[in-house]
């Protein structure tokens, strides 16, 4: 049953960063228990591609939409070092009819459910080689995509 436009006066997001999903899920399940959010925007999941659709088997009631930022690490052979990154929304299976990939990339989702553009970002931290260039391109893109709907 989807949910009514006039209900979403009161969109319940939370927004978390897991650390890694096997740290973070049980933080998800817990909030998904007591208050069921209607939206959840999760950045630094650290899984591979071919693992993101734990998310939809982990939690039940809610489908993803996202991005592994590890895909060209993986596609250059085998991974080494630290994982990193991703950004996922988990969204309830009941707005599935009011929602709209609106664009997907390694550090930023924008999706738009009935009448609100939603975004997860996950910026470089201090360390990154040209983190003002990266933060610069995310932040530009991200208003083009807000002017589009405005």
């Amino acid at each position: 049953m989807a949910i009514a436009t006039s209900d979403l006066s009161d969109l319940n997001i939370v927004c978390y960063n897991m650390h890694r999903f096997y740290q973070g899920f049980s933080v998800i399940n817990e909030l998904i228990a007591s208050d069921r959010p209607h939206v959840f925007l999760l950045q630094e999941y650290w899984l591979t591609p071919s693992n993101t659709s734990l998310f939809e088997s982990s939690f039940a009631g809610y489908f993803s939409l996202g991005s592994a930022a590890m895909s060209k690490s993986v596609e250059a052979g085998m991974l080494r070092g630290r994982p990193f990154g991703g950004v996922m929304i988990l969204i309830r299976d009941d707005l599935r009819i009011v929602t709209e990939t609106i664009f997907c990339d390694e550090r930023f989702a924008i999706l738009r459910v009935a009448n609100y553009l939603i975004v997860t970002v996950y910026l470089p931290c201090t360390g990154s080689n040209e983190r003002y260039l990266i933060c610069e391109e995310i932040l530009y893109t991200i208003s083009a995509w807000r002017a589009r709907y405005l």
